[in-house]
């Protein structure tokens, strides 16, 4: 704790990383402003379903409340250990805004319909996150069932692994994540394998990305060392 604060009193009086935190979290509510259109867009013009060599040959699973909720512990988590190191924040929320606009991309692009075969969305107790939402934007964040390609709980995890590769228990966590939340949609047939499959790939490619625009905040925040 007591290492924190003078971190903390340096990086308030540095301009360069108040800029930098006040540009990363506009561009992080500029990308979720974009996925809320991408996705209703996806819904609105999705196709009928295709067949799927894993969900064809597994039972559905009853994962709605992991589904919904475990994104929620993760990155309650993600934002202790982010208060904990305030100088990874500016990087961090660039990288998962790039992260997300690419993904809105992608799904307004692809067009296939939700496996008709599936979990039905509805965890107990989720009721104040529709009120907190206002419906459509929960529904844009964990129901709209067409936004599939590729899987956002299955590669954000993955990329904040990346993010924080220096730190091996963070890093751990992040890749223990990114593999539960990839059993979890495939089990609930919310995604098609190559949903979940694509995103490690797809994900690598846009933190490679964000390595790159993204050099200072990179530097501010991250040593040179055990970087992936």
């Amino acid at each position: 704790m007591k290492d924190i604060l003078p971190r903390y009193r340096a990086l308030l009086r540095d301009r360069r990383y108040l800029w930098s935190l006040a540009a990363s979290a506009a561009m992080l509510a500029a990308s979720v402003v974009v996925m809320y259109f991408a996705a209703l867009y996806a819904f609105d013009r999705a196709s009928s379903p295709v067949s799927d060599i894993v969900l064809s040959n597994i039972p559905v699973f009853d994962v709605d409340w992991a589904f919904v909720w475990g994104p929620i512990v993760f990155w309650a988590a993600i934002a202790v250990f982010l208060l904990w190191k305030p100088e990874r924040i500016p990087f961090a929320l660039k990288s998962i805004a790039l992260f997300v606009v690419v993904r809105s991309a992608f799904i307004t692009l692809t067009h296939i319909g939700p496996y008709p075969d599936h979990v039905v969305i509805d965890s107990v107790g989720t009721g104040w996150l529709q009120t907190a939402f206002h419906g459509d934007l929960y529904f844009a964040f964990f129901g709209s069932g067409s936004d599939l390609f590729f899987s956002g709980h299955t590669g954000l995890p993955f990329l904040m692994a990346l993010v924080f590769w220096a730190d091996r228990r963070t890093r751990a966590f992040c890749l223990v994540a990114a593999a539960f939340f990839a059993a979890v949609v495939l089990m609930g047939h919310l995604h098609y394998s190559i949903d979940v499959a694509s995103a490690f790939f797809i994900t690598y490619a846009i933190f490679a990305i964000a390595k790159k625009a993204f050099k200072r905040d990179l530097a501010m925040g991250y040593s040179q060392e055990a970087r992936p």
